[in-house]
């Protein structure tokens, strides 16, 4: 097994256009290897749909930037563990130094229609599974410095979220969660932060919606999964061991509904 090499998890990476496909990307250019988790079945039920070789195509991709690549489907609503997960990384590649925790569910629900059974998988996707593998990964972790861990939010504190009931709220609980555990696991050697990566074009916006979003952007464009990726691989860098337990909202000036006009 190679040491001393930086390995990074980043969950929910399953399509070629997608945030965690850009994270991976921009690890693996600063010589991190890298192990993702995808679960093509979600994304098949989503509007972007996804083609089932895009896993491969990802590895693919990162293995030929030079480094070591190994993926896993992981269905966080499943009953596999994340100390599967972990060992799982751990045989392939190592013990990972840096967890990015990406993967999120998402459906439309108002306090109107809103079920036990959709809250639920909101909750366990987007917050108990992060939490357990957090709780793992610092459990575990080997290290005396330079751990990192990232959690995925939204905009969700900055403005109302109308439809997003089971979303909004379970991702303010990750972003609690990163400001409670910091100060902890800081005496471990290890920083966590929270990153929202505002609205970003991973192929759910039709024509005519981009352009409206379009113009609520100072800089003319919208967002890129490759803006948040490079945010990332900052915060996962030696450069920002000092920065630890904050919500940074990378946003490109987003103007939101109610400013403004």
């Amino acid at each position: 097994m190679i040491v001393n090499r930086k390995i990074a998890i980043v969950t929910g990476t399953s399509r070629l256009k997608g945030i965690g496909r850009a994270i991976c990307i921009e690890l693996a250019k600063n010589d991190i290897d890298i192990f993702f988790t995808f679960w093509s079945e979600y994304d098949k039920q989503m509007p972007w749909q996804t083609d089932d070789n895009e896993p491969d195509l990802i590895q693919a991709e990162i293995s030929a930037l030079g480094v070591r690549c190994e993926k896993l489907e992981f269905n966080f609503l499943g009953k596999e563990g994340v100390e599967a997960l972990l060992n799982e990384v751990k045989n392939k590649l190592g013990f990972p130094t840096i967890l990015v925790n990406n993967a999120t569910y998402s459906t439309q629900t108002s306090i109107d229609t809103i079920t036990a059974e959709e809250l639920d998988k909101h909750y366990t996707v987007n917050f108990k599974v992060p939490a357990l593998l957090t709780a793992e990964f610092v459990k575990q972790y080997q290290g005396h410095k330079n751990g990192r861990i990232i959690n995925l939010t939204s905009g969700q504190t900055l403005s109302f979220m109308s439809n997003e009931v089971a979303y909004a709220t379970t991702k303010g609980a990750i972003e609690t969660l990163t400001r409670t555990i910091s100060q902890e696991i800081a005496k471990k050697g290890i920083t966590i932060n929270a990153v929202n990566p505002g609205l970003t074009d991973t192929g759910w916006l039709d024509e005519k919606q981009k352009r409206i979003f379009s113009e609520r952007f100072p800089m003319g464009r919208l967002g890129q999964p490759e803006d948040v990726a490079k945010l990332i691989s900052f915060l996962v860098s030696e450069n920002a061991e000092w920065i630890t337990g904050q919500v940074i909202h990378s946003e490109g000036g987003f103007v939101r509904e109610h400013y403004g006009s």
